[in-house]
């Protein structure tokens, strides 16, 4: 959830959405993605709208933060109606949503079942770090009906935790990774970073296996990037640390491609990976099918019927609009349809099922052959499957790829 937030139309105070917002609504998926804006420390690659007890200052309790949460649910609720709306997915992240009690969460989701439904079948997931969590606050967690958890992993080698400023201990991984499964969740994901200035091959490699070694159900794999205004960014101005290198990020992303897939795992989206179909995060395929979703907290983003907003930043400020029964949102935008289109192109493209070439234009269908001959797109039987769907040099240029696709 990054911190800034991006300019729009203001939205009205109690929240409505426009008709045309709502008139396919339950034709699509629907879910929830609920941000919880705590950490512990602040790390130094972080520009998520992220705080921690010294940045908050007085007037914001976590105490609290689920009753407001709570409270957008129930707006939501308002909001869209009360045609039949059964919630697909539900994610939380943050910020360490597990610095919260087990028992609030448990709360958050029968808030959301019992003003939505949760269908059958829905995947709940939550992201800990893994020194957030021991064995018994687990078993809460899924008693409360969390069946899939991401833990942030990162990497396994300390220098390079120190370099990003995460402070779990990387021996904790495997004992929490133990911990999910004998609490009984289904889905166990592990996040991983790549390209931490001073990590080498050796090092990213160590990473992976050890990754690997806990035997997860999912894995995740995205290369870092400098966000302006981190404290890593500063380090990197002040020449205390170089830029990750392209090249290196790239060597890295195929290292991690191979043991995965080595490992039984297969790449699904750019960053992804999945033991099988089933492990697939649907919460994310929901962003890159362009589903419907509702995101609760500060700063999360939401997108309804091809209508996108946002809400308030500050939880202080998010929590008093709640309090006053105002909607939390802050500005939002109406997208027309060649802007659907083109983020349709610019997401769907980065999934293993690959884009639909209905979504193309004349110009974008005719570089089709020339991003196959380039060893870019995968060539699929045009006239039976008119799909794009990137071969591994495709994922390393994916970029590339689109602007092909919308030249």
């Amino acid at each position: 959830m990054p911190s800034a937030l991006p300019e729009g139309d203001p939205a009205p105070s109690d929240g409505t959405l426009p008709p045309q917002a709502l008139e396919r609504l339950g034709t699509r998926p629907f879910g929830f993605y609920v941000h919880v804006p705590f950490c512990r420390v602040r790390c130094g690659y972080c520009d998520f709208n992220t705080y921690t007890a010294e940045e908050l200052g007085g007037g914001v309790s976590r105490a609290s933060y689920v009753d407001h949460a709570i409270s957008e649910v129930r707006l939501a609720r308002a909001v869209l109606g009360d045609r039949d709306l059964p919630v697909g997915t539900v994610f939380l992240g943050g910020g360490t949503p597990t610095l919260l009690p087990a028992a609030d969460l448990g709360r958050l989701l029968r808030a959301i079942d019992d003003d939505f439904g949760l269908a059958p079948g829905a995947e709940v997931t939550t992201e800990a770090n893994p020194d957030s969590v021991d064995r018994r606050y687990l078993d809460e967690l899924r008693a409360a009906g969390y069946d899939r958890i991401s833990f942030g992993m990162q990497s396994a080698v300390p220098h390079v935790l120190a370099t990003l400023d995460r402070t779990h201990d990387p021996e904790r991984v495997p004992g929490a990774v133990a911990d999910a499964r004998a609490a009984g969740f289904e889905q166990v994901s592990l996040d991983l970073i790549y390209g931490t200035p001073g990590e080498s091959g050796a090092d990213w490699r160590t990473s992976v296996e050890s990754a690997l070694a806990c035997a997860p159900d999912h894995v995740s794999a995205y290369s870092l990037i400098v966000e302006d205004g981190t404290a890593l960014a500063r380090r990197v101005r002040r020449g205390e640390l170089p830029m990750p290198d392209e090249d290196d990020l790239a060597d890295k992303y195929v290292v991690a491609d191979d043991l995965l897939v080595d490992a039984g795992l297969q790449w699904y989206e750019v960053s992804n990976w999945a033991r099988d179909d089933a492990a697939r995060c649907r919460h994310n395929l929901a962003y890159w099918q362009g589903d419907d979703w509702w995101g609760v907290g500060p700063g999360a983003h939401s997108h309804v019927g091809g209508v996108r907003w946002w809400n308030v930043k500050h939880p202080a400020a998010y929590g008093d609009r709640l309090a006053a029964d105002r909607s939390p949102a802050h500005a939002r935008e109406t997208l027309d349809p060649e802007t659907q289109r083109v983020e349709r192109v610019l997401l769907e493209v980065r999934i293993r099922d690959g884009l639909d070439a209905g979504a193309l234009d004349d110009a974008g269908r005719a570089e089709v052959p020339h991003l196959v001959g380039q060893g870019l797109v995968e060539s699929l039987p045009w006239e039976h499957d008119r799909r794009v769907v990137l071969t591994r040099r495709g994922r390393l240029l994916a970029d590339l790829v689109v602007r092909h696709l919308l030249p």
